[in-house]
């Protein structure tokens, strides 16, 4: 049983051979019965983060991210956390949650920082929205490049998202939409 007084090795040697729903209810009570300090917190938020990811329970992951932000001392740290949390935001779907993180990612960012983030987000999106054409995910493929087109984004970008949403739309019979962006 996890207790207050193991360190980091300990605790990942107890863990090892466990399987991840097990560890994810060590780690979780551990958490709520023995409130361990924040470092510990912080490490103990991390594993669970990368469990859920690895498991592709991306929402629950992200919301790991966003308690290793309100554990983190730095702006750095914290600006960094809401990035991730950001990403696995989108990597769920949860476009408006997403939203969220990177609002306050940039909050916690300070001058050029805010334009990597914005940067950084925009690359999750283009990133994600080509893993759902791959996986013939149309109608989410053309959710992201929607939301693209919504973010401050060059003509040049502009027209590349134009240009990946009309086969889309095209495939989706969602003829309104087609001839409404092929117009603009």
């Amino acid at each position: 049983m996890l207790n207050s007084s193991m360190n980091k090795k300990e605790i990942e040697d107890f863990l090892n051979g466990k399987g991840d729903f097990v560890q994810i209810d060590h780690l979780t009570r551990f958490l709520t019965r023995d409130k361990p300090p924040l470092e510990k917190r912080k490490f103990i938020f991390e594993k669970l983060a990368e469990i859920y990811e690895k498991k592709r329970m991306f929402q629950e992951a992200a919301k790991m991210w966003n308690n290793i932000s309100l554990s983190s001392l730095t702006f750095k740290e914290k600006m960094q956390s809401y990035v991730k949390e950001a990403e696995l935001y989108v990597k769920a779907a949860k476009f408006d949650e997403a939203d969220e993180a990177v609002k306050k990612a940039i909050g916690e960012a300070h001058g050029a920082e805010r334009d990597i983030v914005t940067k950084t987000i925009k690359a999750f999106y283009k990133e994600q929205a080509l893993v759902y054409e791959k996986e013939n995910r149309r109608s989410h493929a053309a959710k992201i490049y929607e939301k693209l087109l919504e973010m401050s984004i060059t003509p040049q970008e502009r027209q590349e998202i134009k240009d990946k949403l009309l086969p889309l739309y095209e495939r989706l019979g969602r003829v309104t939409e087609y001839f409404t962006l092929k117009k603009s």
